[in-house]
């Protein structure tokens, strides 16, 4: 048995540590973020050329099982891995770490529509965290913009206001506090992406008083099985 653990995510870095070396396991990256963290055994960085691209592949590499452990919203990996795995008869699982409570946010279906929030409401200083792809639709916004993104989008998509904070989490409660503060922060936008890593920004938020757009997550392809924990997808693996 060979497995294509398709990564890029603190989940999938920690079931390839509890797999690798008992099981033969090739962890895949996009390739988007320079230097990324890598997990251990065998690891291949970019991507795969759609579903044909991917099926090829599997198939070149004699691969039994696939894993998929990206980011909730890379919703076109998903996918395609949902239909190739399909067409070839495959076993699949989506290892998808619970969301968040959304609770007293107001809920979006995309960037887009985050943007649309950011100009009804007037919110005039804005913590955006919805990672460098979804900056753009805030271009043209008037209000000002605390970016803070692992890699730096493009300049032509930036907002005219903006401050770019390049970092990486786990983020604690009190800085995230101080950060708001500092920067007189009056709405956060984050998608719900889940996770204990960046989770403090929405306490901090809520206890400041702060209003919260929350970008919900993208749907799963149908009949696809998934699983929320490291456990269980070491467990579903077992069981093949």
């Amino acid at each position: 048995m060979r497995i294509l653990l398709l990564g890029g995510t603190g989940e999938a870095r920690a079931l390839a540590t509890t797999l690798h070396p008992g099981y033969d396991i090739v962890s895949s990256l996009a390739g988007r973020v320079p230097d990324p963290a890598l997990p251990d055994g065998p690891v291949r960085i970019g991507g795969f050329g759609g579903v044909a691209g991917l099926r090829q592949w599997l198939g070149d590499n004699d691969i039994t099982a696939v894993v998929d452990a990206t980011h909730p919203f890379a919703a076109t990996m998903t996918a395609h891995a949902a239909q190739a795995c399909a067409e070839l008869g495959l076993p699949h699982l989506v290892l998808s770490r619970p969301a968040w409570d959304p609770a007293g946010a107001i809920r979006v279906g995309s960037d887009v529509e985050a943007a649309q929030v950011v100009a009804d409401q007037h919110y005039s200083r804005v913590f955006l965290t919805t990672g460098r792809s979804g900056v753009r639709p805030f271009m043209s916004s008037a209000a000002w913009f605390l970016i803070r993104v692992v890699t730096p989008p493009d300049a032509d998509v930036l907002p005219c206001n903006h401050e770019l904070l390049l970092s990486r989490g786990p983020y604690d409660y009190a800085d995230e506090c101080a950060l708001l503060r500092d920067n007189r922060i009056d709405v956060l936008v984050t998608k719900n992406s889940g996770g204990e890593l960046t989770e403090a920004k929405l306490k901090a938020a809520t206890d400041c008083d702060i209003a919260i757009v929350m970008i919900d997550r993208p749907p799963l392809p149908a009949g696809v099985k998934s699983v929320g924990t490291v456990d269980e997808a070491v467990d579903w693996v077992a069981a093949l």
